[in-house]
């Protein structure tokens, strides 16, 4: 099962393949207790996995342990909230 991290350095989630790659990323930008999840990706080697939902699920679910809102301003990541409405609760007001 592929993990997601934080790359605080990096600013950006990122989910690490079973092979040990980095397969795709979430950019952000945090401000106030609030992450602006401005781009994802998945490298051209990932896709057709699943791995873009299974980072959306870990990067937010990274965001709600740290008690942080997000600010879905990548398209991808609006539409996975969209869609999960158990993590509707995580949109900054």
């Amino acid at each position: 099962m592929p993990d997601v991290r934080d790359n605080a350095d990096a600013s950006r989630f990122e989910i690490v393949a079973d092979d040990g790659a980095v397969a795709g990323f979430v950019d952000y930008e945090r401000r106030d207790g609030v992450v602006d999840m401005r781009h994802t990706e998945i490298g051209d080697a990932y896709e057709g996995q699943g791995l873009g939902g299974k980072l959306a699920r870990g990067a937010l679910d990274l965001v709600r342990g740290e008690g942080s809102k997000v600010v879905p301003s990548c398209p991808f990541i609006k539409g996975w909230i969209d869609k999960h409405e158990d993590y509707q609760d995580l949109l900054s007001a």
